[in-house]
C-alpha cells in the first residue's frame, strides 16, 4: 500500500499517500538520502533527465523555434519591419501574461531600433482579445503591422476586418485553438490542432511563445546581416519578465517552463527593469523574489490594473525608462490591489452562498447582477478550492449579457468544454486551456450551458474526485522542519503548477496554542515528541473541520500535520514554520 500512515480518512476527508510510488523507491538506482532526486522523480522527471532538471537551464530545454507552424513566417514579418521601419503595434491581453507578453516584444523591438506602441484594451469597455473596430482604428493611426500577444487565437470577425483594412496581423498565443483558424499573416500557437512537433510546448504562457518568437527574429535578422557592425540584443536580458507571465498565468513549471522560471529569477534578482524594480519595492520584498512571489505578490499587482484600473498600467510599467514614472505605477497598482481585495471579497462571499445551494453538480456555475467582471476569475479559483470541483463565475450586466472565467481541476479540460459550448451555439465567445477559460454568454443560456458542461464533465470529475488524495514527500519530526529542510528542497525547484511545491508530514505533535489571526487564518503553535516547538499557519481555515480540530484539540490528543515547509523571514533570525494543508489523529 502507498498509504502514509495509514490514513485513510484526514480530518478533511482525503487519504494520504506518497508522492514516490514504491516501485520508484525500490529502484535499485535510487539514493535514498538524495532529496532533490527523490523529488524530481515524484514529479515526473525521467531517470536520464535529472542533470538537466537540476540546474534548469535554456540551452538545455529551448527547442529549434522553426518547429512551430508560421514561427519563421511570423519571423519575417517581424524582420520586414525592423529593417524598413514601420509602425508596429503590440495588442495584449490585460492580465499578466498579457502584459509581460507585450512588454518583452516592446523591449525588443525597442532594442532592435523599433519603437513599437502598446495597446491594451479596457476590460470593461472593449473585453477580451482583439476587436475589428480595435484592428481598423490602429490601422488608420498608422500601423501597417500588428502582433496579438495572448490573444486572437479565436478572433475571426476582428481579424478578417483587419484583412480587409489592408494591415497585416501576426498571432501570438497559447489558448485553445479550433479546427478552424482565422485568417492571419501568421499564427503562432502550440495548442493549434494542425501542430506537430511544437505541440509538446502546449503548456508555455503566451509569454513563452513570445520568446520563442523573439530568438526566431534575432537568429533571422543575424542571417541577413543586420547586425554586421551593430551590437545583437540579450534576449535573456527579458527572462525576468518572462518568469513573471508563465507562473501569474498558472502555466506548469516543466521542461522549458521551469528554465524560464529558474533563469528568470535569476535575472530578476539583479533588478535589472525599472518598473519591475519598483513593483518589488511597491510590495515590499526585502529579498530576491522566489517563484511564489512572482504568483501572489507581483503578479497580482500587475493584473490589478487591467481587473479594476487602467489596463495598460502593466505594460507601461514593464517598458519605462523612467524611474520617478516606475515608482508613481507602481504605487497606484499597489493601491488598486487593494481596492481588488475589498471588491473581490463582496463577491466571493456572494457567489460561494450561491454555490453552497448547488448541491452535488460536478461543475460550479455562479451567475451575479453588478459583480465586477474585474475579480470573477480569482473568486472562481476560491470556489474550486474550496468545493474541489471546476468552477465557473459569471458577472450579468444590465442587458442580461455575462461575462464569466473559470478554473478547473487536475483531469478535467475546463478550456476544451467551452470552446465546444461556444462551437455548440451556446456562447457568444469563449475559450482558454486546460486548467482556465474565459466566456460570453446571454444569459437565458445560463441554465442549458450548466447542463451542457455537467454532461461534458461529469465523468472526468468524477474521476478527479476519486483519483485526489493528498500526496506527500517526506516523514519529520517538529524539530526536522528547519530552514535547512527548507533550504534542501528549494533545489528541486522552481515548483508551481504541474510540479508542485513539496508537502511533509511532522508529528505527532499536541497544539500548545491555537487562535485565529487575519481574515480566517487559523494560527497553531505545537509542540513533538521530541520537545521541539513549531508554529504552523492554516489558511482561510476557520470555519473547515481543519481549523475546528486545531482549536479544539485537547491537550492528551496528538496529531499529524500535512503541509508546506516554508521560511518566516519576519524576526531577527529565519526559522521554518509549517503552512498546514491537512491533518489527522494520531491518538
Amino acid at each position: 500500500m502507498n498509504t502514509v500512515l495509514n490514513i485513510t480518512r484526514s480530518i478533511l476527508g482525503q487519504p494520504w499517500r506518497w508522492r514516490m510510488l514504491e516501485a520508484d523507491a525500490r529502484d535499485p538506482g535510487f539514493a535514498p538520502d538524495d532529496l532533490v532526486t527523490q523529488l524530481l522523480l515524484a514529479r515526473g522527471c525521467p531517470r536520464e533527465a535529472l542533470d538537466a532538471h537540476k540546474a534548469p537551464s535554456i540551452r538545455g530545454f529551448m527547442p529549434d523555434p522553426s518547429i512551430f507552424r508560421d514561427m519563421d513566417r511570423a519571423a519575417e514579418r517581424l524582420a520586414d519591419a525592423v529593417q524598413t521601419g514601420e509602425r508596429v503595434t503590440i495588442f495584449g491581453d490585460y492580465d499578466v501574461d498579457g502584459a509581460t507578453s507585450a512588454a518583452l516584444m516592446i523591449l525588443l523591438l525597442r532594442d532592435l531600433g523599433l519603437e513599437a506602441r502598446a495597446y491594451i484594451p479596457d476590460r470593461l469597455m472593449e473585453g477580451y482579445g482583439p476587436s475589428g473596430e480595435a484592428l481598423v482604428r490602429l490601422k488608420e493611426e498608422g500601423a501597417s503591422l500588428i502582433v496579438t500577444v495572448d490573444c486572437g487565437a479565436q478572433a475571426f470577425e476582428a481579424l478578417e476586418m483587419a484583412r480587409v483594412a489592408g494591415v497585416d496581423v501576426v498571432v501570438v498565443d497559447h489558448h485553445k485553438c479550433a479546427a478552424a483558424l482565422p485568417h492571419a499573416h501568421a499564427l503562432v500557437n502550440p495548442n493549434r490542432l494542425d501542430e506537430t512537433d511544437g505541440a509538446e510546448f502546449g503548456h508555455l504562457a503566451a509569454v513563452g511563445v513570445a520568446f520563442l518568437l523573439g530568438a526566431a527574429l534575432i537568429r533571422l535578422l543575424r542571417a541577413r546581416g543586420f547586425f554586421d557592425g551593430r551590437g545583437e540584443p540579450r534576449l535573456l536580458d527579458l527572462l525576468d519578465i518572462v518568469a513573471l507571465g508563465t507562473v501569474a498565468d498558472v502555466a506548469q513549471l516543466k521542461g522549458l517552463n521551469r528554465a524560464f522560471v529558474a533563469q528568470g529569477l535569476k535575472v530578476m534578482a539583479q533588478r535589472r527593469n525599472i518598473g519591475l524594480n519598483a513593483l518589488i519595492s511597491a510590495s515590499r520584498l526585502t529579498r530576491a523574489p522566489t517563484a511564489t512571489d512572482l504568483g501572489f505578490a507581483l503578479g497580482p499587482r500587475i493584473n490589478a490594473g487591467g481587473r479594476v484600473g487602467k489596463s495598460d498600467l502593466g505594460v507601461r510599467l514593464l517598458i519605462t525608462r523612467d524611474p520617478a514614472e516606475a515608482a508613481s505605477i507602481a504605487a497606484e497598482l499597489d493601491r488598486l490591489n487593494e481596492e481588488r481585495r475589498a471588491i473581490e471579497a463582496l463577491v466571493q462571499e456572494a457567489a460561494e452562498a450561491l454555490a453552497g445551494a448547488k448541491g452535488n453538480r460536478a461543475v460550479m456555475v455562479v451567475a451575479g447582477h453588478g459583480w465586477h467582471p474585474g475579480v470573477i476569475g480569482i473568486v472562481a479559483g476560491r470556489l474550486k478550492e474550496k468545493f474541489g470541483r471546476p468552477s465557473l463565475v459569471i458577472a450579468l450586466d444590465e442587458h442580461g449579457i455575462g461575462k464569466g472565467s473559470g478554473r478547473s481541476i487536475p483531469g478535467v479540460d475546463l478550456g476544451a468544454a467551452v470552446l465546444a459550448a461556444k462551437d455548440s451555439g451556446l456562447l457568444v465567445a469563449g475559450g482558454g486551456h486546460a486548467m482556465a477559460a474565459g466566456l460570453t454568454i446571454a444569459e437565458d443560456q445560463l441554465d442549458t450551458f450548466a447542463d451542457f458542461l455537467e454532461d461534458r464533465l461529469d465523468a472526468a470529475v468524477t474521476r478527479s474526485i476519486g483519483d485526489r488524495a493528498l500526496l506527500l514527500d517526506a516523514l519529520l519530526t517538529a524539530g526536522g522542519v528547519t530552514p535547512a529542510l527548507v533550504q534542501a528542497m528549494d533545489a528541486g525547484g522552481p515548483y508551481g503548477m504541474g510540479w508542485p511545491q513539496p508537502r511533509v508530514v511532522a508529528g505527532p505533535v499536541r497544539i500548545v496554542k491555537a487562535d485565529i489571526v487575519g481574515n480566517g487564518h487559523v494560527r497553531a503553535i505545537v509542540s513533538g515528541d521530541d520537545g521541539r516547538v513549531l508554529k504552523t499557519v492554516a489558511f482561510r481555515q476557520a470555519e473547515t473541520a481543519l481549523g475546528a480540530a486545531l482549536l479544539g484539540a485537547p491537550p492528551h490528543r496528538r496529531l499529524w500535520l500535512a503541509g508546506r515547509a516554508r521560511i518566516d523571514d519576519w524576526g531577527a533570525k529565519p526559522a521554518a514554520e509549517l503552512h498546514l494543508d491537512d491533518a489527522a489523529w494520531a491518538d
